[in-house]
């Protein structure tokens, strides 16, 4: 009896620890970019420090019914930061979106005209470009892959080209973070 006793107060603490941690969305994004909470980091986050990124993303799941995950990327970039102490208003984020990634912001009736599906990605830009990020599709992109500015999801900037705005943005104090 003691050890059947002893076994379930063990089991109920496992599961209690397993479960005392999960991953969780917002206060930015609510509905994408769930993070782990980091309890006392060793490397401390520089609370007061600007924050500036420019993600590239060029690569798209083969699935026309899967979210971009490098496109979340920035969901969790802004979560994880808002999170961990780092004010809103100090978070400068941009994507940089070319080659396969490309079909990823165009708007629903095009996406589905040409996969028959609504893009799955398109409450995800929608949200991104709603609280701030900066969605540049390259002209390149754009034209050699034929998503006119038209039939972009609204918000979203064609620029010159990716590399263009690439050096722009890193001009500018944006760090580059590459997938």
């Amino acid at each position: 009896m003691r050890y059947n006793y002893f076994s379930l107060l063990l089991f109920g603490l496992i599961c209690l620890v397993g479960n005392a941690q999960k991953k969780q969305a917002g206060p930015v994004i609510e509905n994408y970019g769930e993070v782990w909470h980091i309890e006392n980091p060793d490397f401390r986050t520089d609370t007061n420090a600007e924050f500036k990124v420019v993600f590239d993303i060029m690569n798209s799941p083969e699935s026309h019914t899967e979210i971009n995950r490098s496109i979340e990327t920035a969901a969790r970039f802004l979560n994880m930061h808002v999170q961990g102490g780092v004010p809103k208003a100090q978070l400068k984020v941009a994507l940089v979106v070319h080659n396969k990634a490309s079909k990823d912001v165009i708007d629903n009736e095009a996406y589905k005209s040409r996969f028959g599906v609504p893009n799955p990605n398109y409450d995800m830009v929608k949200t991104l470009t709603g609280s701030g990020v900066e969605i540049i599709l390259c002209g390149q992109s754009s034209n050699s892959r034929k998503y006119p500015k038209n039939e972009l999801i609204s918000g979203t900037k064609i620029s010159l080209s990716a590399m263009t705005a690439l050096i722009q943005l890193q001009n500018e104090g944006y760090q580059l973070i590459k997938f």
